[in-house]
C-alpha cells in the first residue's frame, strides 16, 4: 500500500513537470508567432549562414546553420523556421536535466531542476531566442545524463550497455562541439572529477573513455578540416575573443562587470544559494560530480574577467549541475526540515521567474530606450520595409551591404525578397561575409549602403559610386522615443573600388 501511494506521488510530481515544460513551450510558440521582437543580429546572421551550408563557419560550428536550414525547410524563412528549434531544445533540456537529477537524487530533486531551469533568465531567453546556446547547452545537459550513466554502468556486468553509452556519449560531446566550442570544457571537467575520485580514477586506465573522445574528434574534424583551407581563422578569432594576444594584465573593470552579469543573469539570491549548495554537497559521491562540473568553469571565467571582458552567458555550461545542488538544497529545506530558509529560496525563485516574465514584456517597465536591453531586438523589420521600398525603386540591377554584419544580416532576412547582401571592411575585424564573394565585380550596379546612426558615407564608398543621395530613417518606440538612427545611402552607377581586407579576427 505504502509502494503504491509512493509510486502515485511520484508520477504527480513528474506530470507536473511535463505539464509545466508542455504549457511553456505551447506559450513560447505563441509569443514567437505574436512575438514584439524581430530577429536578433546573431539569429539573422545565423539565418545567413543556413542559405550557404559548409563544414564550418568563420567564429561557430557549422551545427546552428543546419537546425535553422531544417526550421526554415519546415516552417519557411520565418522568426518562426528560425526559432522552432529554440522551443524544442529548452523542453529537452529541462527533460534531461530532471532524468539527472532523479539519477543522483529524487524524483524531486529532478523535478525542481527541470522547472527552474526554465525560469532563470540565463536559460529561459534560449526558450525563445535561437543562438549557438540553445543546442549547446542541450547535448552539455545530454552529455551529463549519458556521462552519469556510463560511470554507473562500470559496475554492472553488461559490457555491451557499458559500451554503448560511452559512444553515446561521444556522439553527443562531437555534436555539442559544433554548437559550440565550449563544450570542450566537458573533457576538462570529467577528467579531474575522474582523477579526483578514487572510485572512478581506475577508469582513466580502460579504453571506453578514449573510445568516447575518438568519436567526439571525429565528429569535430569538419570544423577541423574548414580551418586548414581557410587560415585557421576560428582559431584566429577565438585567440582574439580571449584576449591571448593581450598578455597577462589585470582588468578590474572588466572583473566586476562580469560578476555583475553573473547577479544579473541567475539573479543574486539563486545565485548564492547555487554556490552554497555546490559546496554544501561536495563531499559527497553525488555533490562531488556536481562540483566537478561547475566550479572549474566558472573559476576559470572570473579569472578570465580579471584580463578582459567575458560575456555573461559564457559560464553559462557551470550554472547547470548548480541548478541540481540548488534543487537538492530546495528539496532537504522543503520536505525533511522545517527553516527559515523556506522563505529565503522562494524569494529567490519568485525573483527569478519576476525577471523572466518582464523580459518577455520590457515594454511594461517603460524603461528609456537607453536601460533597455531589448532595443536591439526592435526596429529590423521596419528598417527591412525601408530599404524594400527604395530598392524597389532603384533601376537596373541592385546590391545591399553594410560596414556591419549585423546589418547585413539583418537586411538579407527582412528586406522583401530576401537578397544576398555583402558587409564592407570599414577599420573592423573580420567577420563570415569576408569568406563570401563579394561585390566587387558588380560593375555599374546600383546599390543601398546602410549605416547605424545618422553619419557620413566614407569617401572611398562615396568615390566608387557616380552619385551617392542620403535618407536618414529613425526607429522610435510605441511611446515615440527615439530607438535608433539608420543612414541610408542610394548609391549610382559602381565603378569599383580596392579591397580592404580585414587584418584582425
Amino acid at each position: 500500500m505504502q509502494t503504491t501511494k509512493s509510486n502515485y506521488k511520484e508520477k504527480s510530481y513528474i506530470t507536473i513537470l511535463f505539464a509545466f515544460i508542455t504549457a511553456l513551450s505551447l506559450f513560447r510558440i505563441y509569443y514567437i508567432l505574436n512575438c514584439p521582437f524581430d530577429l536578433s543580429p546573431d539569429e539573422a546572421h545565423y539565418w545567413e549562414w543556413s542559405r550557404r551550408l559548409d563544414l564550418s563557419y568563420y567564429s561557430k560550428g557549422p551545427l546552428i546553420a543546419y537546425l535553422i536550414y531544417i526550421g526554415t525547410a519546415l516552417f519557411g524563412d520565418t522568426v518562426f523556421g528560425v526559432r522552432f528549434f529554440a522551443v524544442v531544445f529548452s523542453f529537452l533540456s529541462s527533460f534531461f536535466l530532471f532524468l539527472i537529477g532523479k539519477e543522483l537524487y529524487d524524483i524531486k530533486t529532478g523535478v525542481i531542476a527541470g522547472i527552474i531551469f526554465q525560469i532563470i533568465p540565463l536559460f529561459s531567453v534560449y526558450g525563445v531566442l535561437f543562438t549557438i546556446d540553445s543546442p549547446f547547452i542541450f547535448f552539455w545537459i545530454l552529455s551529463l545524463f549519458l556521462f552519469l550513466k556510463s560511470l554507473n554502468s562500470c559496475t554492472a556486468s553488461d559490457k555491451s550497455v557499458n559500451i554503448t553509452l560511452w559512444i553515446l556519449l561521444g556522439i553527443s560531446i562531437g555534436i555539442g562541439l559544433l554548437a559550440k566550442y565550449s563544450m570542450a570544457f566537458f573533457y576538462i571537467c570529467a577528467f579531474l572529477y575522474m582523477i579526483l575520485n578514487k572510485e572512478k580514477r581506475e577508469l582513466l586506465f580502460t579504453k571506453e573513455p578514449y573510445i568516447s573522445f575518438l568519436i567526439s574528434i571525429l565528429l569535430f574534424s569538419p570544423v577541423i578540416l574548414w580551418n586548414a583551407k581557410n587560415n585557421w581563422v576560428t582559431l584566429r578569432h577565438t585567440a582574439g575573443q580571449a584576449h591571448a594576444y593581450d598578455g597577462l594584465q589585470f582588468q578590474f573593470k572588466d572583473l566586476i562587470e562580469f560578476i555583475g552579469s553573473q547577479f544579473g543573469v541567475i539573479t543574486p539570491l539563486l545565485l548564492i544559494i547555487i554556490f552554497y549548495s555546490l559546496f554544501l554537497f561536495r563531499k559527497k559521491e553525488q555533490g562531488n560530480f556536481l562540483f566537478w562540473f561547475s566550479i572549474p568553469i566558472l573559476v576559470f571565467f572570473v579569472l578570465k574577467s580579471i584580463q578582459g571582458k567575458v560575456q555573461g552567458n559564457w559560464p553559462m555550461p557551470g550554472y547547470i549541475t548548480g541548478l541540481i545542488a540548488f534543487s537538492k538544497f530546495s528539496v532537504e529545506q522543503f520536505f525533511y526540515r522545517k527553516s527559515w530558509l523556506k522563505i529565503t529560496i522562494v524569494l529567490a525563485i519568485l525573483i527569478s521567474f519576476t525577471i523572466t516574465a518582464f523580459a518577455h514584456y520590457p515594454f511594461l517597465l517603460n524603461l528609456p530606450p537607453k536601460n533597455d536591453p531589448s532595443v536591439r531586438l526592435y526596429g529590423w523589420n521596419a528598417l527591412g520595409k525601408k530599404v524594400s521600398e527604395l530598392y524597389k525603386e532603384l533601376p537596373g540591377p541592385v546590391f545591399i551591404f553594410s560596414d556591419k554584419y549585423q546589418i547585413s544580416s539583418e537586411l538579407a532576412f527582412y528586406v522583401e525578397g530576401k537578397p544576398f547582401t555583402y558587409c564592407i571592411n570599414i577599420d573592423r575585424r573580420m567577420n563570415q561575409y569576408d569568406i563570401w564573394p563579394d561585390f566587387h565585380n558588380f560593375i555599374h550596379y546600383n546599390a543601398i549602403f546602410v549605416r547605424s546612426g545618422d553619419v557620413s558615407i566614407p569617401d572611398d564608398v562615396r568615390k566608387a559610386f557616380g552619385k551617392v543621395e542620403k535618407n536618414l530613417f529613425t526607429i522610435y518606440t510605441k511611446n515615440r522615443d527615439r530607438i535608433k538612427d539608420f543612414s541610408i545611402f542610394i548609391c549610382y552607377d559602381f565603378k569599383g573600388m580596392k579591397e580592404r581586407k580585414p587584418d584582425t579576427y
